[in-house]
């Protein structure tokens, strides 16, 4: 598992506060671009720095013993996996935060921690903290993110407690970021507000896609698992509310104790009363957050729900309903929902167990979430011959 965030061994600044940088290893850019870059030296190959660069980072402390540039970074082995294109915000008490991998498939970005709800299994547990520097850092890294990003999201906590500031980041990546595409995790409730959706439509953003959890047909086991009253009926007319403005909107189901029993059904209330929606995602638990916790009452191993989740994929597809499987490992899935089968989990907490070195399939398997690896996974693991 890749740590993001880190303390460095060793630095020194002249900044106050913090300063986000575009990580870069090529001595000869112009020194008129140079304060936007932070010099990356892996190897102690230079005897002087080049000038201009917003900041210096390397694992050699050597590198620093007689430089005379501010701004520099001895950062930890751990984080060996920074280079050219990354995205670094640094702060002045010398920790560092890679906040956008250039050579990742997928970049979020946490806008908030706050919520209001209290799911069952949240991975990132909601606080009351007043944090909207994280909205604040989304919106600087925006600027330089390459143009040739084919895909980011936006998570929380809930997103649209910013209300008209999530409005002006969709609008901002529209701007910065027109080729790509964006998503919004959110569950749905603000958007029961026709004013608030409508907001959204009049960006005319060419490519974003509002993420939504629907976690039951049953409107009392959707707002059990959500811990919040009268969650369903809202976050049901916000996804209404968005496809009459035809906006994107994804649905997401968590599977596990509290929702397999309904996933079927859950499935044909879909498609009977939510046909337009552009994506389905049929997801497998990361086990962190308040699932450790409550995991007595979540988890199943999905290798005793395979044939739930093929029926459930079926009816989707009889349908003509977009939809996909996620989180999951080859060897606890049926081969009838490989066309739907998604290597879905974020490089840096993607991790398989030794098991797996042996296995043919290893490359088409979307192996486990770090946490998984922990804490619990199936009991069915079996490498394929």
């Amino acid at each position: 598992m890749l740590q993001l965030r880190g303390s460095t061994k060793d630095f020194h600044s002249d900044f106050i506060g913090h300063k986000m940088l575009i990580i870069s290893d090529d001595s000869s850019l112009p020194l008129p671009l140079r304060e936007k870059y932070a010099y990356i030296l892996k190897e102690n190959i230079d005897t002087n720095l080049p000038d201009g660069f917003g900041a210096y980072i390397s694992q050699d402390a050597s590198v620093f013993s007689a430089t005379k540039q501010e701004n520099w970074f001895h950062i930890p082995q751990y984080m060996d996996y920074m280079e050219s294109g990354d995205i670094i915000n640094f702060k002045d008490d010398g920790s560092i935060w890679a906040i956008f991998r250039s050579n990742a498939k997928y970049n979020t970005f946490l806008l908030t921690e706050r919520c209001n709800h209290y799911c069952l299994m949240c991975s990132q547990p909601p606080k009351s903290k007043e944090d909207s520097w994280l909205l604040g850092r989304a919106m600087e890294a925006i600027e330089l993110i390459p143009r040739d990003t084919v895909r980011m999201g936006f998570s929380g906590g809930e997103p649209t407690i910013y209300k008209e500031k999530l409005i002006d980041l969709v609008e901002k990546c529209r701007g910065y970021l027109p080729q790509t595409a964006i998503d919004i995790l959110s569950n749905g409730r603000a958007f029961s507000d026709p004013e608030y959706a409508r907001l959204l439509q009049k960006v005319d953003h060419p490519n974003c896609m509002i993420c939504i959890p629907l976690y039951s047909d049953v409107p009392e086991i959707h707002n059990y698992v959500v811990q919040s009253e009268d969650a369903f009926d809202e976050t049901i007319q916000g996804i209404l509310n968005l496809k009459a403005l035809n906006q994107k909107v994804e649905i997401r189901i968590v599977i596990h104790q509290q929702t397999i029993g309904r996933l079927v059904e859950t499935c044909e209330y879909i498609s009977r009363n939510l046909l337009f929606v552009d994506h389905v995602a049929l997801m497998g638990l990361e086990i962190t957050g308040f699932t450790r916790a409550n995991l007595p009452d979540l988890w199943i191993d999905p290798f005793e729900y395979k044939d739930t989740l093929s029926e459930a994929v079926q009816v989707l597809n009889r349908n003509k309903i977009t939809n996909s499987v996620y989180n999951h490992q080859l060897c606890t899935v049926n081969p009838d929902i490989m066309d739907n089968y998604v290597h879905s989990i974020s490089d840096w907490k993607n991790e398989y167990l030794d098991e797996c070195t042996k296995c043919s399939r290893k490359h088409e398997c979307g192996g486990f979430f770090s946490s998984q690896i922990l804490y619990k996974h199936s009991d069915h693991i079996k490498a394929f011959s």
